[in-house]
């Protein structure tokens, strides 16, 4: 008997309703054998009572009784199935927390190789051989193991989705389209599979671009600070260097200005933190996305891909990061404007710390050129754009916004709008002139546009001597010497323009404090000629960098 046995395969004991091995098998009059509680069932809710498999009918309900000998072959089929998948599934690996079991298995499950989506049962692989045996099993459609293969019925038809309403963005079974969806966009699921993992390969990409952008800015802020600690250390350092030999008054002035330093990289690194943390708080975020567009793109399981590729449409909030920037602080001028104060008894020292910060803001010079279109008529202008000097007759030229038609002045072509700039203009043999920058909306037609009220920072010598500077209120300048070269600097985010007597290495003036929001234009103005005694040209000049000034 059990050499016999083995001849069977699996297929010769399986009920053709249940599709699984006789449990009690009964046999129908014409001689096919179906498990009791299966053909029972089925003529339970039959009119009339036929054979499942040839469609016999019988005009009485047969009384069915088990067949012992199939019984004990089924048991004997089963008990030597039984062995197999024991000795087998120490071969195979016991299903994991997240991994799909066998819906077959009793007690240990093992892993799902695969899910039937004809039977919506997840096999191991001793229980999925029927399904590569048996000859009507192997019609059905196997996919890797899935969870929760009701999710994949029609709750409406109990049907296969296997169809994608594009009109309604969901999943549809073979009914829904001449019943629920009719006139809708049908294609089926592995059409608009293939569509989303293309447009899943694309996010990625384009999310994996993101996240490089934001590490590169991460590192710019990082740099960013590490400069502006660097400038940091360099200046007190020189305030160590000025303030140690001094008595304790002056120890107090150099604590202050150590202070007012730390609190500038303060203040610029708390700002880089700020900003390093939320760029790494999108980029935790955008990684996590990643791994999930990455998770899903590759998915093969079109339903799966296609039920929760919704849930990855909205990308996490993020900011464009492209105009953000730290920018280190400014420090030029700090030592200097403590060191004035104490003039007296420091002349030696203030002089080398002027010549060190002029050498210092000289590398930050610009190539600048007069604008015509704003000169005023009574100005002439050199053909290189250099020079400029004032004359009686004034010129017949267009009125346009641009130009200045009250006041002698004229802008470079050149503006400002970030960072640190530094040019030098040559004032020599001049009775007046002004020098400056403004902002890019002062009015150019009235005389009154360019004073203390129009935050413009602007220096001047008029021709009776008097020297000035258009700050809150106005400032007048005393100045030992007449400068013949002036140098003008200007920190954009630090507020700051400063302006110097190149020859003496002196600070004329600094306007500190400002808060600069649009473009800044040099301005330059010759001012009258005065019948003849204020004729010399105001000209731009090169930074000279000497062996003694070469930064």
């Amino acid at each position: 008997m059990s050499a016999a046995s083995c001849l069977h395969t699996e297929d010769q004991f399986l009920c053709s309703i249940c599709l699984d091995v006789f449990t009690d098998p009964v046999s129908t009059p014409c001689g096919h054998n179906f498990c009791k509680s299966c053909i029972t069932d089925h003529w339970d809710v039959k009119v009339q009572h036929d054979c499942p498999n040839c469609q016999e009918v019988f005009y009485r309900r047969p009384e069915l009784k088990v067949n012992t000998f199939i019984s004990e072959m089924v048991a004997q089929f089963r008990q030597s199935a039984q062995q197999e998948a024991s000795s087998s599934s120490s071969e195979q690996q016991v299903s994991k927390p997240g991994e799909v079991p066998c819906d077959v298995c009793t007690g240990t499950k093992l892993k799902a190789l695969k899910s039937c989506l004809v039977c919506l049962v997840s096999y191991c692989e001793t229980h999925l051989k029927p399904h590569l045996t048996t000859t009507g099993l192997k019609k059905h459609q196997l996919i890797d193991p899935v969870e929760n293969l009701g999710g994949r019925m029609c709750e409406k038809h109990n049907k296969l989705l296997e169809l994608f309403c594009k009109n309604d963005q969901m999943c549809v079974c073979a009914l829904c389209p001449y019943l629920d969806h009719k006139t809708h966009d049908v294609v089926p699921l592995r059409e608009e599979y293939e569509g989303k993992k293309a447009e899943l390969g694309k996010t990625e990409a384009e999310i994996q671009q993101m996240i490089q952008k934001r590490r590169l800015k991460l590192e710019e802020f990082k740099q960013s600070v590490e400069l502006s600690k660097k400038n940091a250390d360099r200046e007190v350092a020189e305030g160590v260097q000025v303030f140690s030999a001094l008595m304790e008054t002056v120890e107090r002035r150099l604590n202050n200005l150590m202070d007012t330093i730390k609190e500038k990289q303060r203040e610029t690194e708390k700002q880089a933190d700020g900003f390093i943390k939320e760029l790494q708080q999108e980029i935790s975020e955008l990684e996590k996305r990643s791994s999930e567009v990455k998770k899903l793109s590759r998915s093969e399981d079109h339903l799966h891909l296609l039920q929760n590729i919704t849930s990855l449409n909205t990308a996490p909030p993020t900011k464009n990061w492209t105009g953000v920037r730290v920018h280190p602080p400014s420090y030029e001028g700090t030592v200097v404007r403590a060191v004035k104060q104490l003039k007296e008894t420091l002349s030696e020292q203030m002089k080398k710390l002027f010549e060190a910060e002029l050498k210092r803001v000289q590398q930050y010079e610009v190539d600048l050129t007069l604008d015509p279109d704003t000169a005023h008529p009574a100005l002439i202008l050199s053909d290189d754009g250099k020079q400029v000097h004032h004359v009686d007759v004034k010129k017949n030229l267009p009125d346009n916004p641009e130009r200045f038609s009250s006041g002698a002045h004229v802008l470079s072509k050149q503006s400002f709008s970030s960072g640190r700039s530094y040019f030098e203009v040559q004032v020599k043999g001049k009775t007046g002139w002004v020098l400056g920058v403004v902002k890019e909306s002062m009015n150019r037609k009235m005389v009154t546009e360019l004073d203390n009220e129009s935050k413009s920072c602007v220096i001047g010598c008029m021709s009776d001597g008097w020297n000035f500077a258009l700050d809150y209120p106005l400032a007048g300048l005393t100045l030992k010497s007449k400068p013949e070269k002036v140098g003008v600097f200007v920190d954009y985010e630090e507020g700051l323009a400063s302006f110097y007597d190149v020859d003496t290495a002196s600070l004329l003036y600094s306007f500190t404090g400002w808060s600069f929001k649009e473009k800044l234009f040099p301005i330059f103005s010759p001012e009258t000629n005065e019948g003849g005694k204020n004729s010399a040209t105001l000209i731009i000049s090169p930074v000279r960098h000497t062996e003694k000034n070469k930064y």
